[in-house]
């Protein structure tokens, strides 16, 4: 049942997925079927752009295969578009591949093909930390209409149905990172505050707490860290003899030793984490959310 219904949700998005090609903003919605692609990274392509190898002089190694998921027989010819997007903020895009009729079919992106795509990029001086590469398509309909999956500032323009479907993934992003190997279990010690009124005065704030915490590795320098507070969020609604019936698992990324996350908690507050990857190799973060609690971690490897 569940996979009637994700296809069901699917077949909905890709009739609302087309987009005029009119960057006026005057375009009228056309519920015309229109196509959705996949792009899947090849066994062995980097997952990140590694700016120690290039500034070595070594070659990018990123390898995708791309087909069409849904509406292949609408379909006239498919560009892969790739769009830089530096550490400011400001994007440039650029075709990767132009004018795909066959597929699935193997697309390679080189150095050369980034130098030769986007004037901010002309030799390995101009990659940064913080800049990311995120590559899609624009798919060209039989009846001459363009889809856009991605908007001129590298933004998704397609709904959540599409981002989420675990049919297809429409995008790949290559942050300008160093290689990291954070993944695997750690020792936590937890020290924090919590603005709520219900822990005694000597349960708050809260020293050297210690529990368990599990960073699984999703490639890039993408982590999900099993609990982003250190084991705090548990020990306060232990004090408030109440179970917690929320994930607290959470997306963060490394980048040369700087964590960063940013998302909602189950209250609705928003949560900024930010931390540093030691020389001894512990790592130590700090989170806070908008109601003023917080707390800080050091994690140690098992």
């Amino acid at each position: 049942m569940k996979k009637i219904k994700l296809i069901v949700a699917s077949l909905f998005s890709l009739a609302l997925v087309l987009s005029c090609n009119d960057d006026g903003g005057d375009s009228n919605l056309n519920l015309t079927t229109g196509a959705v692609p996949d792009l899947e990274k090849t066994e062995g392509s980097e997952s990140f752009i590694n700016l120690s190898s290039i500034q070595e002089g070594e070659e990018i190694a990123i390898s995708l295969n791309v087909s069409i998921a849904q509406g292949l027989s609408g379909v006239s010819s498919v560009d892969v578009v790739g769009y830089y997007i530096k550490a400011d903020g400001t994007a440039e895009k650029g075709v990767l591949a132009a004018g795909l009729t066959s597929f699935p079919v193997a697309v390679t992106i080189t150095k050369d093909v980034l130098f030769q795509n986007f004037t901010s990029l002309n030799s390995a001086d101009d990659f940064a930390i913080g800049d990311q590469l995120k590559i899609s398509t624009d798919i060209t309909l039989k009846n001459g209409q363009v889809i856009n999956l991605l908007n001129a500032n590298g933004s998704q323009n397609y709904g959540p149905d599409i981002a989420n479907s675990p049919l297809y993934t429409v995008t790949q992003t290559y942050l300008v990172s160093c290689p990291s190997d954070l993944g695997g279990t750690y020792a936590s010690v937890s020290s924090g505050s919590s603005t709520d009124s219900g822990p005694t005065p000597d349960e708050n704030p809260i020293a050297n707490y210690t529990s368990t915490v599990t960073l699984t590795d999703n490639g890039g320098g993408n982590y999900i860290i099993s609990d982003p507070y250190g084991g705090l969020y548990n020990l306060w609604y232990d004090i408030y003899g109440i179970t917690p019936d929320f994930n607290l698992s959470e997306t963060v990324i490394d980048v040369c030793g700087t964590i960063s996350g940013s998302w909602t908690d189950a209250f609705g507050g928003a949560v900024t984490f930010e931390g540093i990857v030691n020389e001894d190799g512990t790592i130590t973060f700090t989170w806070i959310n908008e109601f003023g609690d917080t707390g800080t971690t050091t994690l140690t490897k098992q």
